[in-house]
């Protein structure tokens, strides 16, 4: 079977390698689609730091299951998440679950860019595989993972759903943030983004207010307008460029919250004022991956209607061209969310 991965010395390389098969506790999903992540890019340029597994968005069919794996048949369509954490030790005691020292650990073998993988006995055991409801199309089961992360993300920040908020990035997972903030509750949401393309799909998805970043003031300007000067509950930073967390403390309201959502490259500083942070009561919370519950709200609101994200995918690339889809992932003047394809699409 074909799949890709880091390729030594740069780049991304499809290679042939045997079947992978399910031993005890353990089952085997062949691929339908997998999403191209930020992450995956930032591990194709060698700047992120974690394992460099490649594809962690999969949906698929079952292929196969080992001995003494108990709800799934062989053909059922679903979702499978990548990494799960214990559960037992003081950081997940403490609902942090996605910094567990196992959760990264845990891990698809060889990756969601395969036409099949493995999925450990200890993601299964603790229900990293979610049934797909009939109504969920392929391309929206490829983004419960990212949807996920977000709901996380707003799970994390704690207290009272903001009511205003600014999206600095309008990628895949800025407008999911978005979206998933107005299902939660918001009443404004604005954004910056470069990209005319998705300033214009975030705009179509209702968001209130889209600027491009590179004109002077204008992200300032469309937050006093909203906020009668007072700033924005919440500013999310969802991309990794450290100018960016820099201008979202400038935005947020006295004891507002950034929230660091994309992933910063390695080494990355912040560059601010701590005096002007600390008087304002500016909180800054990160957030990390996502968690089996998450992921399964994201599916029931998805299946109930409430939450529509369909419209995010533009471009699908069958497996044998994952370079093409990686290169159009990199290029948001042309694209949104790409979903490469495999042999059970």
């Amino acid at each position: 079977m074909k799949f890709a991965h880091l390729a030594e010395g740069g780049g991304i390389a499809l290679t042939e390698r045997a079947e992978p098969t399910a031993g005890p506790g353990e089952v085997v999903v062949r691929l339908a689609a997998c999403g191209v992540c930020g992450t995956d890019l930032e591990k194709l340029r060698g700047r992120y730091r974690t394992a460099g597994i490649l594809g962690h968005e999969p949906v698929g069919r079952v292929d196969a299951l080992g001995a003494g794996v108990t709800g799934l048949a062989r053909g059922d369509r679903v979702f499978v998440h990548h990494h799960v954490a214990c559960g037992a030790c003081e950081i997940c005691r403490r609902g942090d679950p996605t910094f567990c020292p196992t959760y990264s650990k845990t891990n698809l073998d060889p990756g969601g860019f395969s036409e099949a993988f493995r999925v450990p006995e200890e993601n299964v055991r603790r229900g990293a595989i979610l049934p797909l409801d009939a109504t969920v199309s392929w391309d929206v089961g490829a983004l419960l993972e990212p949807a996920g992360c977000v709901l996380t993300a707003l799970h994390r920040l704690g207290g009272t759903p903001p009511a205003s908020v600014w999206v600095l990035g309008l990628g895949p997972v800025g407008l999911l943030y978005a979206r998933l903030a107005r299902e939660l509750g918001a009443t404004w949401i604005g954004g910056s983004e470069i990209a005319p393309l998705r300033r214009a799909v975030a705009e179509r998805g209702g968001i209130d207010v889209t600027v491009d970043p590179r004109e002077d003031g204008a992200v300032e300007r469309a937050v006093a307008r909203a906020t009668d000067g007072r700033g924005v509950d919440l500013a999310v930073v969802a991309t990794g460029h450290p100018a960016v967390v820099r201008a979202a403390t400038r935005i947020v309201r006295r004891g507002g919250t950034v929230n660091l959502f994309g992933l910063p490259e390695a080494g990355s500083r912040l560059d601010a004022d701590l005096q002007d942070l600390y008087l304002r009561g500016v909180r800054i919370i990160p957030s990390y991956a996502t968690t089996e519950p998450d992921i399964a709200e994201v599916h029931r609101r998805v299946v109930a209607g409430t939450l529509s994200i369909a419209d995010l995918v533009t471009h699908r690339v069958p497996l044998a061209r994952v370079d093409e889809a990686f290169r159009l992932a990199g290029r948001p003047d042309e694209a949104v969310k790409v979903v490469v394809t495999g042999p059970a699409n």
